[in-house]
């Protein structure tokens, strides 16, 4: 009998810029594995103060604009009273307020249901920390 719940953690190098790493790979890949056909509910989230998950079309510019629409909103300047690490700072611990730190999504017959252009992507604007991990889950139905 199959198990009804799984997860793992993927390690994700970011760099040392503003990035919007699209994740939807890792995670077909993962569902692949755990959800062996069945339909549930997928859950991807991120164990960071300064990062989000969004569902977004990525690779034809949306992806740029996402980041700066995040620009203009939160500009890396010294407005924030969270004050350490570099200039700015202070607004990527906002930025989860706006892209929150987690999805869930369906999944059925094993298969993520994204629309034709929707990608799950890992938003990060703290070119302080390049190193990230994501916390992929399946939860079967039934």
């Amino acid at each position: 009998m199959a198990e009804r719940f799984g997860t793992r953690v993927i390690d994700i190098h970011t760099g040392r810029q503003e990035a919007v790493h699209d994740l939807t790979g890792a995670c077909e890949e993962f569902l692949r594995e755990a959800a062996q056909g069945r339909d549930g509910l997928f859950n991807v989230f991120v164990p960071h103060a300064t990062a989000g998950v969004a569902v977004i079309e990525t690779g034809a510019g949306s992806d740029d604009d996402l980041l700066a629409l995040l620009r203009d909103l939160l500009p890396a300047d010294d407005r924030w009273r969270h004050r350490h690490g570099s200039p700015g700072h202070g607004r990527d611990h906002v930025l989860p307020a706006l892209v929150p730190p987690h999805a869930t999504l369906p999944v059925l017959g094993g298969r993520l249901e994204l629309g034709t252009w929707q990608s799950v992507v890992l938003v990060d604007t703290n070119v302080d920390n390049p190193r990230r991990q994501v916390r992929l889950t399946f939860m079967a139905a039934g």
